[in-house]
Parts: structure tokens; C-alpha cells; sequence
């Protein structure tokens, strides 16, 4: 859809007319900022691709509890094969989107490639969701997580109360948003920081435990296999948290346009990240068995506190502020792709114009990162997030794996298109089959949330029809959305990008 733009911000306050052909004037050269064109900049290089990935993939599900697998997979060795396993699909998944993104050079992610492969409508409903149920929700949980433990030294032995976690959670949550709308290079320098720290935090679990390994502290160990009774559903359900635990890996593809040399970069960083945190989480893992048996790892509430007790006394205090740091990370990176998501669909006309406008000096996407805030914060204060999370978390994997279903498709659809990176069929067909699996799993194992999940998903049919097909809107209505839109250009000082 092609738009004209309505004003544009200029450095007195005030804001400058197009002209009859439509085009912006040319801003005062004075200006630095002028002298370039306004777009989003590729400043994401090799480094800051991989911390994405991992600042992402990584937050405090590996510290604090993660148990759902061994719960469900009966054994200590059997919930290591499904850790590694797992890690293994998510790299099938990853290298997927690595075609997908060094084919289709555009930022997006999951909407783009199913703009492409399944049309406007289903990407319509895939960002429909995203934004107003899935992201603000996700974030509001790490970012509960993240006020909970960075204030939990403070209140040691004691529990945390609820108000102060989430005034510090809504501070948490602005500067991340802040720092976002203000500086792409100074975003991705500080989450390269906090990836640090969050491998950091995992070589604090893995070394003690690797030496505790070598000292023959192999008692929990023994019988490794041995499984006394297992539920049926529970193998898949320990693959269902398994894969969960390293969701992120596509979040370098909602950037590609910010990527410097993305036929490189793309691949290098998504098998270079994945690597890493495949084997993080396994070591990390066979650390925890060497001080905890089974049963004291599915009785504790924060396994990393718990492991950090036994074996570093009061050091264990710092535990909670690397994992409130892993959080910030998580919230960063998810904060930094997601936005490019919004950006991307409102440049195609499926959300407001406002949200594809670059800020003329700071070259964000300003109105693209803040219009998560304040739904953030409204669930934040307000709603069940939890529940609601639980509603949606199986459209994630549906929609993962139709994207990847469309890599398969876009082969046949259009063989021609340059692939510079082009994976093995096998390896898409493999992930794709355990995407919509899980999703099965979903309809058979809880019924009740997969169907209330459904449903919310499925307003976004009524909505497509109703704000992108209908073109005969009233005249109010028209000339209210064109007031908002300038109105909020000149406050935020934000252009069309060129």
C-alpha cells in the first residue's frame, strides 16, 4: 500500500506541508540528522546479531525452574536427551528461518514470510494477535520476573511483596522502552553487555559443577534411565517445555534490513547462537544433577539459588541479580525485535501509518516501540497474564510452523527466487511436522485454553475485514485518523522513512 505522508517534524517545533505532488520538503541542512536519509540504519553486525539470539533465548526459565522436563520425561538422563534434542530441532528451526531470511531481505520475521508465502490476511491475524494479546503479555511476565528478583537481595529471607515488584517491573519496562526509542547502537551495545552476564551467570552454575563432576559426584547419575512409571502424554509435554525453553531463535529475522551483510551474518549468528545455547543448557543441567538429585531439583523453587547454596554459601545472593539481569536482556531484545514486526505491517498498510515513521534524529522506529507500552503496562496492573499466555502460547508454534510449511512452499511457488543459504528439505519438513505436532498436543492435553486461545486469535478475521478491506469508511472517521496521525508526527518528530 502506498501512502503519502501527511507532515514532517523540523528542528523549530513546527512541521512542514507536503507539496501538490505529495514529496516532503527538504529539510534545513543545518540540521546533522538531515543531511542522511531517514531509515533504520544496518548497524546489527555478526556480535550484536548473536547477542540477540541469545539475550532472547535465555532468560530465567534455566535458572529458577527448569523442571517441566524432568517432571515429564521420568529420568535424569532421558530429560537430558530431550535438552539436546531439543536443541537440535530449534537449530532445524533456526536454520529454516535463515533461508527465509537471506531469500526474503525483509524485516518482520514471522509476519513477513507468511505475507509472502499465504497473503495479507493470515499475516494480518499473525500480527493482530501479536499486538494486542502475545507481546504485551510476554513482556509483562519478564518483566515481573525481572522486579521480582532484582528486589528479592532486599528481602532476603523474606518474600518480595507484590506492590513494589511491580512499580520497579513499570520502571523496568520504561527504560527498556526509553532506550529502545532513543539509540539502536546504545540498544544493542547494552544487550551484547547483559549476554555477557547471562553467560557469565551460566559459567558460574557449569564450572562448580564440572568440578564437582571430575571430584566423582556422580551419585545421581547412576540409573540414569531408570524410569518407574511415566504418563503417557509425558515425553511430548517434556518436548512441548524443551522447545519453549529455547524460543527466540527467530527474533534476528524481525531485523534483517538492519543487518549488515545478511547472507552472511544471518546464518553464522543463528548456528554460532544456537551452538552455544544448546550446550549451555545441557552443561548447565548435568551441573544442577551433580549437587541436587532429582527429587531436591523438582522441590525447589529457584533451582540456581538452591544450587548456588550448597555450593557458595552467601554467594548465592548474587544469583537473583543475574538472573533479574538475564531478564532485562530478555526484555531488550525482545522489545528491539518486535517492534520491526509492527514497523514492517503498518509499511504494508495493516496497521496505522504512524507506526512506520522513523524518528528524524535518533533513526528509530519511536512510535513502533511504544505502542507496546502502554498495554504492557495495562496488563501489568490489570489482567491474568499467566492464563492469558497460556491461552496463546500454541498460535506461536502454529505460526512457526506455517512459516516454515511456507519455506516448503515457496520452493515449488517460486523456484526462482535467489536462496543464498538453502537448507536440506528434510530439515524444515522435520520442524514443521513437530510445530504443528505440539499444536496438536495443545488441543488434546487442554482443551479449554487452546480453544479460548483459538478464539481470540480468530477476531483477527472480523478485524482484517473490517479495517483493511473496507475502504468506504465515514469521512469523521477519515479525517479523525489523518488528524491523530499528523498530530502524533509532529509530537514524536517522526517521517515516513525513505
Amino acid at each position: 500500500m502506498t501512502r503519502k505522508p501527511v507532515a514532517t517534524s523540523v528542528s523549530n517545533g513546527g512541521y512542514a506541508k507536503e507539496d501538490s505532488n505529495g514529496n516532503l520538503p527538504i529539510m534545513d541542512s543545518r540540521d546533522p540528522a538531515a543531511t542522511g536519509k531517514v531509515e533504520l540504519r544496518k548497524k546489527v553486525t555478526l556480535l550484536r546479531g548473536i547477542s540477540i539470539i541469545i539475550g532472547t533465548i535465555i532468560g530465567a526459565g534455566i535458572f529458577i525452574s527448569p523442571k517441566g522436563i524432568l517432571q515429564n520425561s521420568g529420568s535424569v538422563g532421558m530429560s537430558l536427551v530431550v535438552w539436546s534434542t531439543c536443541g537440535l530441532l530449534s537449530l532445524f528451526g533456526a536454520l529454516s528461518y535463515a533461508e527465509l531470511g537471506t531469500c526474503i531481505k525483509k524485516s518482520g520475521g514471522h509476519y513477513t514470510y507468511i505475507l509472502e508465502a499465504f497473503g495479507p490476511q493470515a499475516a494480518f491475524v499473525r500480527v493482530w494477535v501479536e499486538l494486542l494479546a502475545i507481546r504485551p503479555a510476554a513482556t509483562a511476565v519478564i518483566s515481573l520476573a525481572f522486579g521480582r528478583y532484582i528486589l528479592e537481595p532486599l528481602f532476603m529471607p523474606c518474600g518480595v511483596p507484590e506492590l513494589p515488584i511491580k512499580i520497579v517491573t513499570a520502571i523496568g519496562i520504561t527504560s527498556v522502552m526509553y532506550l529502545n526509542s532513543m539509540s539502536v547502537s546504545w540498544t544493542a551495545r547494552i544487550q551484547i553487555f547483559l549476554t555477557f552476564c547471562k553467560l557469565g551467570a551460566i559459567g558460574i552454575v557449569i564450572i562448580p559443577g564440572m568440578i564437582q563432576l571430575f571430584k566423582g559426584e556422580t551419585q545421581n547419575f547412576h540409573n540414569a534411565f531408570g524410569v518407574n512409571e511415566v504418563p503417557i502424554m509425558g515425553l511430548p509435554l517434556a518436548f512441548y517445555s524443551g522447545m519453549y525453553a529455547y524460543a527466540g531463535w527467530f527474533y534476528l529475522n524481525f531485523v534483517t534490513e538492519e543487518v549488515e551483510n545478511p547472507e552472511k551474518t544471518i546464518p553464522l549468528a543463528i548456528c554460532i547462537s544456537m551452538g552455544i545455547v544448546t550446550v549451555g543448557y545441557v552443561l548447565t543441567n548435568v551441573a544442577y544433577y551433580t549437587v541436587m538429585s532429582a527429587e531436591e531439583l523438582l522441590a525447589s523453587e529457584a533451582v540456581a539459588v538452591t544450587f548456588a547454596e550448597k555450593l557458595m554459601g552467601k554467594f548465592s545472593m548474587a544469583v537473583p541479580i543475574f538472573v533479574a539481569l538475564s531478564c532485562f536482556g530478555s526484555m531488550n531484545g525482545g522489545v528491539f525485535a518486535v517492534s520491526r514486526m509492527f514497523y514492517v505491517a503498518s509499511r504494508e498498510g495493516h496497521l496505522p501509518e504512524i507506526l512506520s515513521m522513523i524518528h528524524i534524529r535518533k533513526h528509530t522506529p519511536l512510535p513502533a516501540v511504544i505502542v507496546l507500552y502502554p498495554l504492557t503496562l495495562l496488563m501489568l496492573f490489570m489482567g491474568d497474564i499467566y492464563s492469558l499466555l497460556n491461552f496463546l502460547s500454541f498460535i506461536r508454534w502454529l505460526f512457526i510452523g506455517l512459516v516454515v510449511v511456507g519455506l516448503i512452499y515457496l520452493r515449488y511457488k517460486r523456484p526462482e527466487m535467489p536462496r543464498p543459504f538453502k537448507v536440506p528439505l528434510f530439515i524444515p519438513a522435520l520442524f514443521s511436522f513437530t510445530c504443528l505436532f505440539m499444536v496438536a498436543l495443545s488441543l488434546y492435553s487442554d482443551p479449554i485454553n487452546t480453544g479460548i486461545g483459538f478464539a481470540i486469535t480468530m477476531t483477527g478475521i472480523p478485524a482484517y475485514y473490517l479495517f483493511i478491506v473496507w475502504d468506504k469508511k465515514p469521512q469523521i472517521f477519515q479525517k479523525f485518523m489523518n488528524s491523530m496521525s499528523r498530530a502524533l508526527q509532529i509530537i514524536l518528530e517522526v517521517v515516513p522513512a525513505e
